[in-house]
């Protein structure tokens, strides 16, 4: 089948043919002539297999009797909207959208977070017909005021499953409720769960399911490769690979915003041209980072999950997961980057013995036994074992220490070389008035001569019992000194 055999505007054809396409996907050929009847549609479909001209071409050919050149915006409401869950998703989506409208007299526009909101609200209020959004943005432009859905035709949620991941179901419930109830709706995800078609069935009218795959399977021409290796040789281990000759371009994934940026450096610092990218991060630098990766600049682009879903980048060769994801169909999210279009990827990921549960929910998932291959010099821990039996493998176990160890040591501290002289050398306990320092406290028994008779006998005794004390002249409590008067 060809684009020319499903209906579609002469318009809508000359801007397929400049961009070289002629032929449809499976689920382009399968989506356009429902879209076109105006069915309500359920789509399970990888990325890179084209979904979004699946559902972008034939709406835009069903908004084409409304397509008007005059400058009011009254002649330009928003008819047609697209929820997309990230930045990047919304901006290739609305791409997608100017690429195919180029020759028809129909406005688009895409809003997200991050920017500033008066561009938008000045563009809204000058009529778009398309207009491409993420579901905070577009709630904080109704609260604004500045948006009309009375003349929604289409409903478009694309990505639902990471929509649903991401938490923001409760916003695109709120949104369907502002939207007119008489309307064509259409869900597209990579993977089908419960939640899912409970979103399924509260935005849907009697939709046709189409899978040009099945459920959580990924795509024939990826290549899977795990390295099991030690967590804390993990960051060696991605250098060691980077600069190997296989790799020239490669999307690494973390799981959190602080590992992106602290990998990235780490790479940097090895003489590797990366970058990172996250929510955390301003647009402009994302799409800096973006750009940079897709013209070459940047070698090594570090995402997290959030943030890689939307990119597209011409076969992209090699997708490395540095953490494994908690979820398995994370793994099948971010492995999509590469494989596209029947192109040749490789996903490898590092997998330290703590993630050893992971590997085995990302198999039973995908239904393949990845290939395990040891690096040398980066064995994984003592307790990795694969498959999970219970019983721990011995990688790297640490020695016992020796019961003779210790005893050694005390030896060799006890015998060193000049260890007696150094006992020799010690100060003497004997003070300059005679007194051992050594000897314990013993109390002065009582003294079996008489009284001395006078003060200066009594100083005398005193001494010869206290010798450690100083002798010293004391005033006697009644007399004074017992001077002898002249006289």
């Amino acid at each position: 089948m060809r684009f020319d055999e499903l209906g579609l505007a002469p318009e809508l054809l000359r801007a397929i043919s400049e961009q070289g396409y002629t032929d449809p996907t499976p689920i382009q050929a399968q989506a356009i002539p429902i879209v076109l009847a105006g069915n309500d549609l359920m789509g399970g479909a990888q990325t890179g297999t084209g979904k979004t001209a699946a559902f972008t071409l034939p709406l835009l050919q069903r908004i084409l009797p409304f397509a008007s050149p005059s400058p009011s915006p009254a002649r330009h409401p928003v008819r047609v909207l697209m929820l997309a869950p990230t930045r990047e998703l919304a901006i290739q989506v609305y791409e997608s959208v100017k690429t195919y409208s180029k020759h028809v007299p129909i406005r688009s526009l895409c809003t997200y977070g991050g920017v500033d909101i008066k561009p938008q609200i000045d563009e809204i209020r000058r009529g778009v017909e398309v207009l491409v959004a993420t579901p905070g943005r577009l709630l904080d432009l109704v609260e604004q005021k500045c948006l009309n859905f009375g003349s929604v035709q289409a409903l478009v949620l694309d990505e639902a499953d990471r929509m649903l991941d991401m938490g923001f179901v409760p916003d695109v419930t709120r949104i369907i409720n502002l939207l007119p109830k008489q309307r064509q709706s259409l869900l597209f995800s990579a993977t089908f769960s419960e939640e899912i078609k409970k979103l399924a069935d509260k935005m849907l009218k009697s939709p046709v399911l189409i899978e040009v795959a099945k459920r959580n399977t990924v795509s024939e021409t990826i290549t899977h490769r795990v390295h099991p290796v030690a967590a804390d040789a993990k960051r060696a281990l991605l250098v060691k690979l980077l600069r190997s000759s296989e790799f020239n371009q490669v999307l690494v994934f973390t799981r959190t915003k602080i590992e992106t940026n602290k990998l990235a450096r780490e790479l940097q610092r090895a003489g590797i041209a990366a970058d990172s990218i996250h929510g955390d991060k301003s647009q402009l630098d994302r799409l800096k980072a973006l750009e940079a990766f897709k013209t070459g600049t940047v070698l090594v682009l570090v995402a997290t999950d959030v943030a890689a879903r939307g990119l597209d980048i011409d076969e992209l060769p090699h997708v490395i997961n540095f953490e494994l994801p908690h979820t398995p169909e994370d793994y099948i999210h971010r492995i999509g980057r590469t494989g596209r279009a029947g192109k040749q990827g490789t996903a490898i990921s590092l997998v330290s013995a703590h993630e050893v549960q992971y590997l085995v929910d990302i198999e039973k998932l995908i239904k393949i036994q990845v290939e395990q291959v040891v690096v040398p010099g980066f064995d994984p821990e003592y307790d990795y074992e694969y498959p999970p039996t219970g019983r721990k493998s011995h990688h790297r176990r640490p020695p016992a220490p020796s019961a003779s160890v210790a005893p050694a040591a005390r030896t060799r501290r006890e015998h060193s070389p000049g260890s007696s002289s150094a006992s020799n050398r010690r100060k003497s306990h004997i003070a300059a008035d005679g007194f051992d320092f050594s000897k314990p406290y013993e109390s002065a028994e009582p003294h079996p001569m008489a009284a001395p008779a006078d003060t200066e006998t009594a100083q005398v005794v005193a001494h010869m019992e206290y010798p450690h004390k100083p002798r010293r002249l004391v005033a006697a409590l009644l007399g004074g000194l017992g001077r002898n008067k002249a006289g």
